[in-house]
């Protein structure tokens, strides 16, 4: 059976999988209140967001999706820095044109600690029921951040599909990592293969490092990162096509994962 929890702030679908996948940047509202204060335009916010991530979450019946922007609230950050206070913590963009005051902040962090008890919640009845399981952390990253005209980065340090497992006992999960990364690497991605490497640009952020810390012998989770190839970082414009590709390989590799938990 499924029960889906609808939250202002998230989304939590608890489905029967013991394979959880997660979209914690996918949102873009903001409350009133935030949005009053943001010195960042629509487009300014979206292209540090990860659109479309949380269309590939219904890889899985077990699903948390984010509905509210990372600018109000960065569910993947530590608490203490989940709210942007100046440039130094938001790629060098100028956030605010007028900080919210203490009391707004709350509101924010209030959501935080909701999110983080519902998918305790969440996780807790997945390693009762299955005594492990395995979280995607979907994300996606820009690489033309020189401007839309200008060359892309170096694709020698942005793969396609960058695997963080920096915050997690690699060698307990290696199975598991290496098969997912075996998986993605060999499925036929629109005539060829993807290249996805492991912890090249990004390790994993705060909510896979928070599933280790609270789920230590029970938890895998995988912060998986797709360079934006499938979309203009610039407009915001997707690519049907390889949106649509990314979550058949996603699926896939959803089932070469499961076989392993079933071995483990």
């Amino acid at each position: 059976m499924v029960f889906t929890r609808s939250h202002e702030a998230f989304t939590i679908v608890r489905g029967e999988s013991p394979l959880i996948a997660a979209a914690v940047h996918d949102g873009h509202e903001v409350r009133a209140d935030i949005a009053a204060r943001l010195a960042l335009a629509d487009g300014e916010r979206r292209r540090e967001e990860d659109p479309f991530t949380g269309s590939w979450t219904t890889i899985t019946d077990s699903r948390i999706v984010a509905r509210r922007s990372r600018f109000e609230v960065d569910l993947n950050r530590p608490r203490e820095t989940a709210v942007y206070r100046g440039p130094d913590e938001a790629w060098g963009l100028d956030v605010w044109k007028d900080p919210p005051p203490d009391e707004e902040r709350e509101r924010s962090l209030i959501q935080y600690d909701e999110f983080y008890a519902a998918v305790t919640d969440l996780l807790a009845e997945k390693a009762r029921r299955h005594g492990r399981f395995v979280v995607y952390d979907l994300h996606s990253y820009n690489h033309r951040r020189e401007g839309p005209v200008a060359a892309p980065s170096d694709p020698g340090q942005n793969p396609e599909v960058n695997i963080g497992t920096g915050t997690m006992d690699r060698a307990r999960w290696a199975p598991i990592v290496e098969r997912l990364i075996a998986d993605l690497r060999s499925v036929d991605f629109m005539g060829r293969n993807l290249d996805v490497r492991e912890n090249v640009k990004f390790q994993g952020g705060e909510f896979p490092a928070w599933v280790h810390r609270e789920f230590p012998t029970s938890g895998c989770a995988i912060a998986i990162e797709f360079k934006k190839f499938f979309m203009d970082e610039w407009t915001g414009r997707g690519r049907d096509d390889v949106i649509g590709a990314i979550q058949r390989t996603l699926r896939v590799a959803a089932s070469g994962t499961l076989e392993e938990l079933d071995a483990r």
